[in-house]
C-alpha cells in the first residue's frame, strides 16, 4: 500500500507597517487590548501574551503566541509608527479581520501591507 501525499498546509503571513498612527503607541494597555481583540476577530486562540514597555514616551513590543501561530507588534511613538507581524494557519482564521481590528485600534493614516502564502503544497504568493 502506498502512502497518500500530505494534505497541503495553508497559512498566511501578513507584514504591515502602520504610518501616522493617531493612537497612543506608548500605551501598553491599548496594545494588549488590540492584540486580544485582533486574535478574537481572527478566531484564533491565545496561548500566551507577553508585552514589554520601554519606559515613559517609549514604545511597546507585544507578542501573542497563538495555537494557530502568532501576532506581534513593535511601536515607535516618536515616529507615530507600528510594525505588525501576523501569521495564522488555515483559511478558517480571518487574518483580514485581525488586521482591521488593529487598524481601528491604532488609527494609522497609511498602511503598507504584504501578504505571503506559507506552507507546503501552497504556491508562494506575495501581495
Amino acid at each position: 500500500m502506498t502512502a497518500s501525499p500530505p494534505l497541503p498546509y495553508d497559512g498566511r503571513h501578513v507584514l504591515a507597517d502602520f504610518h501616522g498612527c493617531t493612537a497612543r503607541l506608548d500605551d501598553i494597555g491599548l496594545v494588549e487590548r488590540a492584540l486580544r481583540a485582533a486574535s478574537d476577530a481572527a478566531g484564533a486562540t491565545i496561548l500566551d501574551l507577553n508585552l514589554h514597555h520601554f519606559g515613559d514616551g517609549q514604545g511597546v513590543t507585544g507578542v501573542a503566541l497563538l495555537a494557530e501561530s502568532h501576532m506581534s507588534i513593535h511601536t515607535w511613538p516618536e515616529h507615530d509608527y507600528a510594525a505588525l507581524d501576523l501569521f495564522l494557519c488555515g483559511r478558517q482564521h480571518n487574518i483580514d479581520a485581525a488586521l482591521a481590528v488593529l487598524a481601528d485600534g491604532f488609527a494609522p493614516a497609511d498602511i503598507a501591507k504584504r501578504v505571503i502564502a506559507r506552507g507546503y503544497g501552497v504556491a508562494a504568493l506575495v501581495e
